[in-house]
């Protein structure tokens, strides 16, 4: 718009100065409309598809001697795909974490191996469940990208690859990252592609895995970084890495505020309050307390019976391992069923005291 003369001085708008129904949707551009614009100032809670992603929980332990394949050691909801000749790795949960974070996972090595086999692997690895991303569009022309953000740290500098695996057809993408320097928190942030060819199956199975290569034999490297469309071939999982954290003693990798989120945008890191967090890692793995006590809630002649209710329900019928130990007269014995646990005291009267006791129903 053209003056004559000056030109007025601009002067922000209230809402007062806009008529109701005047901005309408067809009036906005999508382009617009970003993802840390919606985020800037307010909440789009549960955005980040990986539970916890700030490595707050682990109700396993803070520390594992040896990492082991397929095993769930410490921090909640990550695991690892392994296969060492000879190397050895210890996992943690540890307080040296970039600003805003309080924990971080640290994987370190403490036996080394300079000359891979071909068959060697050491991919960290978090799954998330099939049910609820329906949302993706995943086996559509439609199918959402994916944007994952994380701080990692480590002593050896170079390309590290990550793997997207869609589970449900048992295919990957890829993309690759850097570390610059070495023993300093560097934020990345990547996006893959979504898969267009397999839909999402709605179950209480592995729906996406997020899985970071940290070493691979031939086997996993003789191919080339797939970063296109999702396919099986074993020889890509790793052609990307030009690092073996496994060639020294030294070396260890660090990793904390990691989010997934749909599309090309990485939003800050959604923090959650510690009991919804908590409550989230409970539906795949739950603790019990030692010294609970359990009273009488029906008995025959010769046994007690006495429930636990879990604290949420659990993805799966859960493994149990739970100890038993007697406040009163009589032996404790441990009866284990699919959704609770039985105790079978032989002349007992009064309270069964639980030591401690785990409920598994992990991905």
């Amino acid at each position: 718009m053209s003056y004559i003369g000056k030109t007025p001085t601009s002067v922000p708008l209230t809402s007062s100065d806009i008529t109701d129904g005047i901005i309408t949707t067809t009036k906005i551009a999508d382009a617009n409309v970003t993802n840390p614009k919606l985020t800037s100032g307010s909440q789009q809670n549960f955005r980040n598809l990986v539970i916890n992603g700030d490595m707050g929980i682990a109700q396993r332990s803070t520390s594992a001697v040896a990492l082991a394949h397929s095993s769930y050691h410490t921090v909640d909801r990550w695991s690892q795909n392994l296969t060492l000749a000879s190397a050895a790795f210890t996992g943690q949960q540890v307080s040296d974490a970039p600003a805003g974070f309080e924990n971080s996972y640290k994987i370190s090595c403490t036996t080394a191996d300079t000359s891979l086999a071909a068959t060697a692997r050491l991919f960290p690895l978090t799954r998330i469940e099939d049910r609820g991303l329906g949302f993706l569009k995943f086996g559509s022309a439609s199918a959402q990208s994916l944007t994952l953000s994380f701080y990692v740290k480590s002593n050896k500098t170079g390309t590290y690859q990550i793997n997207i695996w869609h589970n449900n057809p048992g295919r990957f993408t890829s993309q690759t990252y850097a570390i610059n320097s070495a023993n300093t928190w560097e934020h990345k942030t990547i996006t893959f592609i979504g898969d267009q060819d397999s839909a999402m199956a709605n179950d209480s199975g592995s729906g996406l895995q997020i899985e970071y290569v940290l070493l691979g034999g031939t086997n996993y490297t003789s191919g080339s970084v797939n970063t296109g469309a999702y396919a099986s071939t074993a020889a890509n999982r790793a052609a990307g890495q030009t690092v073996n954290l496994a060639d020294s003693t030294s070396n260890s990798w660090q990793i904390t505020g990691v989010q997934l989120e749909a599309g090309t945008t990485a939003s800050d890191f959604e923090f959650l309050p510690v009991d919804v967090n908590l409550g989230r890692c409970q539906r795949y793995f739950f603790k019990l307390l030692s010294n609970r006590w359990l009273y009488t809630i029906s008995r025959t002649a010769d046994y007690h019976r006495n429930d636990i209710n879990f604290p949420v329900q659990m993805r799966a019928t859960p493994t149990s391992a739970v100890s038993f130990s007697d406040s009163g007269s009589g032996t404790g014995v441990q009866y284990e069923s699919a959704e609770s646990v039985t105790a079978y005291i032989n002349g007992f009267s009064g309270i069964t005291d639980i030591s401690g006791g785990t409920f598994d129903a992990e991905l």
